[in-house]
């Protein structure tokens, strides 16, 4: 695999300009729908923002939405108790929502009347977030963990890997019982082979990653 260094703000401008090319723009009526997947640590949020700034400078409407907004409520996180890895995987999420509110809008002949988030973990209760429009031929980007064993219909995804001592290293220490949910959504679903593009944070100040094809 090759790696090229790069900066997250440089990155971001390619991205976008990927998506801008002509030869990989949404049919008429259509939008892209972006992947950034990665563990809390890898701090997904950030490239999405770049991202969106990125595109804004192009013209090119854009809607961020964390996956932590579509958490499913304690009562189910916790059925098995506060640290069970097997819940984290496959139970933590509610992918279901995320088709419904997010992904089912941005399908071709969708409405494009998405939602932003879902659920408040803090609170344990709905965000009441109201519906935001994405207009046609906007970028829906979706950025947080566990996104690449879904089969979420991205036009476009990004693994952001951090290798096991730094994820180890950067994962705060409430949060360390899931370093081995990590370890087997790398083994069993290998986001590195699945993502069209792979990013290397060990150090989040000196990125790398394998670059786009050429447009």
């Amino acid at each position: 695999m090759q790696w090229e260094a790069i900066t997250w703000q440089r990155m971001a401008e390619r991205l976008a300009g990927h998506l801008d090319n002509p030869e990989n723009a949404p049919e008429q009526g259509s939008w892209q729908r972006v992947g950034i997947d990665g563990a809390p640590a890898a701090e997904t949020g950030v490239l999405a923002g770049e991202l969106a700034d990125a595109l804004r400078l192009r013209g090119r409407p854009s809607l961020v939405v964390p996956a932590d907004g579509f958490l499913r409520p304690a009562s189910l996180r916790f059925e098995f108790g506060r640290q069970d890895v097997d819940s984290y995987l496959g139970g933590w999420y509610d992918t279901a929502a995320l088709w419904r509110e997010v992904f089912g809008p941005t399908d071709p002949g969708g409405t494009g009347r998405v939602l932003p988030d879902l659920w408040d973990p803090v609170t344990d209760r709905a965000t009441r977030s109201p519906y935001v429009e994405l207009p046609p031929g906007g970028v829906l980007l979706v950025h947080g963990p566990l996104l690449l064993g879904h089969w979420f219909p991205f036009d476009l995804s990004v693994h952001i890997r951090l290798s096991a001592g730094a994820l180890a290293r950067r994962t705060e220490e409430s949060a360390r019982w899931t370093l081995p949910a990590f370890a087997r959504y790398e083994a069993d679903t290998d986001p590195v082979a699945g993502a069209d593009v792979v990013v290397r944070a060990d150090d989040p100040r000196h990125p790398a990653w394998t670059g786009l094809d050429a447009d």
